[in-house]
């Protein structure tokens, strides 16, 4: 995986004190939540993306995101020039996308938990690798079969700036500063917000190089 080292509890990264906040009615941003589930976490990715690297993939429009992705789990998110949908089977390698790992799955039920969303059981993880310059338009989480259970977002590496906005494009959305080992929780009333990520700035994370990755927990089947 590109950009990860061995050090993985740096003083910078346990700088970060740990707070909730709220960002809308049940919407919440768990500053450093993440953190001490790093040293497992990593591995685990690192085995993931060893059966399904990082892709670009291409928009129904013709557009290559500019955003790598992969996933693990029961179902693995997927666009090309036919559609955006979720999948069993990897695109690239033909094979079910790789077993969601036990530490990713604990993470995200109790971050969900924590922002008061009970019996969250994620079958689908997206990650996505932004360098400097990548992004991600305002969109809504909408190829989900049901949208009763919350989203759950965790960033690692560089910083970002996460728009949130309402349930119109048009609406102006929040712009949240996202740092190493933050999670967003939206669910409930927020589910269908529109959301989005601005350009990655340049820079370079002790732990994870010239990047962010960002992991993406639903319950999409």
């Amino acid at each position: 995986m590109p950009g990860l080292t061995a050090d993985l509890f740096t003083d910078d990264a346990l700088q970060q004190p740990p707070g909730k906040k709220r960002v809308g009615e049940q919407s919440y941003v768990l500053k450093g939540y993440a953190l001490p589930w790093v040293e497992r976490l990593l591995p685990a990715l690192r085995q993931v993306l060893a059966q399904s690297p990082f892709r670009q993939m291409v928009t129904p429009g013709g557009f290559t995101m500019s955003a790598a992705l992969s996933s693990c789990g029961a179902l693995g998110w997927t666009t090309d020039r036919t559609g955006y949908r979720y999948t069993a089977i990897d695109p690239n390698s033909q094979q079910p996308w790789p077993a969601l790992p036990e530490t990713l799955r604990q993470l995200a039920v109790m971050a969900a938990l924590e922002a008061g969303f009970d019996d969250f059981e994620p079958d689908a993880c997206l990650i996505n690798r932004y360098v400097p310059g990548a992004k991600m338009s305002l969109h809504q989480d909408k190829n989900e079969q049901c949208y009763t259970a919350p989203v759950v977002s965790v960033s690692l590496g560089l910083p970002a700036v996460f728009l949130f906005g309402g349930h119109t494009r048009s609406d102006k959305p929040q712009k949240i500063s996202l740092l190493h080992g933050d999670v967003v929780v939206w669910g409930g009333v927020d589910r269908l917000r529109f959301h989005g990520v601005l350009p990655i700035k340049e820079g370079v994370h002790p732990q994870m190089g010239s990047q962010r990755i960002n992991l993406t927990f639903r319950m999409a089947g």
